[in-house]
């Protein structure tokens, strides 16, 4: 495990987008395992501007998504779709036939969840996988439970995970109450983990995370098997790292 401390948000997206690109230049044809919210946002940007700039070029890259809420078109403003678009592959030279996200609407949800794996499989699996991680240690949208899941599949959102997104709607009543996730084995599949954290807020589950057990209960505790995971995070959320 790696760990760069960053000195705030922008240089950890910073720190984030030079890992990304420079697996851009050496394999322009790779495949970016890529997340939406907060965290990765800064990451985007920075790679937007080194793509304006002229070092990157996006047009031979391949991406997939970690999840999309269920009901949510593509054209929704809050589905990861919308964002994605909006804050990554409308502003990059990327060909989006080569960018893969789940239907929220399709009429057969395990269907499409076996058709996202074998999608993955096809492109030779995900070099790069860009996480975030959950008040409660899920990564994707793998909540906390009895087992690790291993392939895409529907999940129901847990209770903390809906207020924690709520920001993002209306009202919390409008947050969607399930998602199609990438599971716990496929994110272990990835060639190499890039997991963002920035705040005092994500400190602790961080630690737990990557300190203390190995167990469902925190699924992003799995990671510590993996052979390449870096952790991009500010000084605030690593502050307990060495307390457990």
């Amino acid at each position: 495990m790696n760990i760069y401390k960053a000195s705030d948000y922008e240089d950890m997206g910073r720190i984030a987008a030079k890992i990304i690109a420079a697996e851009v230049v050496l394999k322009p044809d790779c495949v970016l395992g890529l997340a939406t919210g907060s965290s990765p946002v800064s990451t985007y940007e920075h790679l937007i501007k080194w793509y304006e700039e002229g070092y990157l070029d996006f047009s031979k890259v391949k991406t997939v998504n970690l999840d999309e809420y269920v009901g949510l078109s593509e054209d929704n403003d809050q589905s990861y779709h919308y964002f994605m678009d909006t804050c990554l592959f409308s502003r990059i030279n990327i060909d989006k036939n080569n960018t893969y996200i789940p239907d929220g609407v399709c009429k057969d949800a395990e269907a499409e969840c076996d058709d996202y794996e074998k999608k993955i499989e096809n492109l030779g699996g995900i070099d790069i996988q860009v996480l975030g991680i959950g008040q409660n240690g899920h990564i994707g949208f793998n909540e906390p439970g009895k087992s690790f899941v291993k392939r895409t599949h529907v999940v129901e959102l847990t209770k903390s995970t809906i207020e924690a997104n709520k920001r993002f709607f209306e009202d919390v009543s409008m947050v969607p109450t399930s998602a199609i996730t990438m599971g716990i084995g496929t994110i272990m599949k990835a060639r190499k983990i890039i997991m963002l954290v920035n705040g005092e807020g994500k400190a602790d589950i961080l630690a737990r995370a990557f300190k203390g057990d190995i167990t469902p209960e925190v699924p992003a505790s799995i990671l510590q098997l993996h052979p390449d995971v870096t952790i991009v995070a500010d000084e605030a959320a690593l502050s307990r790292m060495n307390e457990i």
